[in-house]
């Protein structure tokens, strides 16, 4: 059945909601990752509206709120602001083919996020090294994927995604291409010891085409291996809580470094592609540092003046 608006979808059935869920993904440009999680976060919705009699089409933003008060019983604030923006676009979705008139979860009580704090927890340059030594005796596929991590500060969603044919050279970089969040192409370069780890697992994996990193029985690794095996490593590299680490974790000690070493924000916002250079700060775990703070930076201005 095509979706049109005025069409009219009152009561709305479980197979009608998920033509809506589909017809709503199919318009946005999103990568797998987020196209499975706001799948699953409006499927998780509407089964709490079905348990409760509730129509979906008519819920108001009580129900959103008593829905979201639910969630925050067992989710972190972060968690719940996430489930309920994809569910909020979800309607938005709706409004626009008159299948609702208003958006229910405009007017809830959304939960309050730090937007200058993340809760990821991340690794110091010494950690990273120690996490990167262990890779390499775990395998040339371990070692290249965690140096990639490493090295670029990727998603977990980018680095799982990346093809063969995503390898590529241009202007005397050797390059990696991929798709980042909101769907958007992006490249990077690789250093020549990022290459090098690379070549190693390309020369053992072969040539044929497909998921650059594969798994034993040629389908792609997936993103819960990922964790898994960052994990174990850093139980082995004697990191402490290495049961809390992610892959993001990597992607945080990324920015955190480059910001250390005096890279630009802007610079370090491109890379890891943000929008907005608050996400970029919020990932930067040394941005209170009090040897950066623009006094002593003044002050030995002046002084520099007051002895010419």
């Amino acid at each position: 059945m095509s979706l049109q608006p005025h069409q009219s979808w009152s009561p709305a059935t479980p197979e009608t909601a998920h033509q809506f869920t589909e017809a709503w993904l199919a318009n946005r440009r999103l990568s797998e990752h987020t196209r499975t999680a706001y799948r699953r976060d409006v499927r998780t919705w509407l089964t709490w509206c079905a348990d409760r009699g509730l129509e979906p089409l008519r819920a108001t933003f009580l129900d959103v709120n008593t829905y979201a008060r639910q969630l925050e019983t067992r989710l972190a604030p972060a968690t719940v602001a996430r489930k309920l923006s994809g569910v909020s676009s979800w309607y938005d979705f709706l409004v626009k083919l008159q299948a609702v008139t208003t958006n229910p979860v405009g007017g809830a009580d959304r939960p309050y996020v730090d937007r200058d704090h993340s809760a990821t927890l991340g690794l110091t340059p010494e950690e990273v090294d120690a996490l990167l030594a262990a890779a390499a005796t775990a395998g040339k596929r371990t070692h290249a994927m965690l140096t990639l991590l490493a090295d670029l500060g990727l998603r977990v969603s980018e680095l799982v995604g990346l093809d063969l044919i995503d390898m590529s050279y241009e202007r005397g970089h050797r390059t990696v291409r991929f798709t980042g969040k909101g769907g958007k192409a992006r490249r990077r370069a690789l250093t020549p010891a990022t290459a090098q780890v690379l070549d190693e697992w390309l020369t053992e994996r072969g040539l044929a085409a497909g998921p650059l990193f594969r798994t034993s029985t040629g389908g792609r690794v997936d993103r819960y291996a990922v964790f898994r095996l960052i994990r174990r490593l850093a139980t082995q590299a004697g990191i402490a809580e290495a049961g809390r680490l992610s892959p993001h974790s990597l992607r945080h000690a990324f920015a955190t470094t480059a910001r250390a070493e005096g890279v630009p924000l802007e610079d370090v916002q491109d890379a890891m592609g943000h929008a907005d250079p608050r996400t970029t700060r919020r990932y930067d775990r040394d941005r209170h540092n009090l040897d950066r703070d623009p006094t002593y930076t003044i002050a030995a201005a002046r002084a520099r003046r007051n002895s010419a």
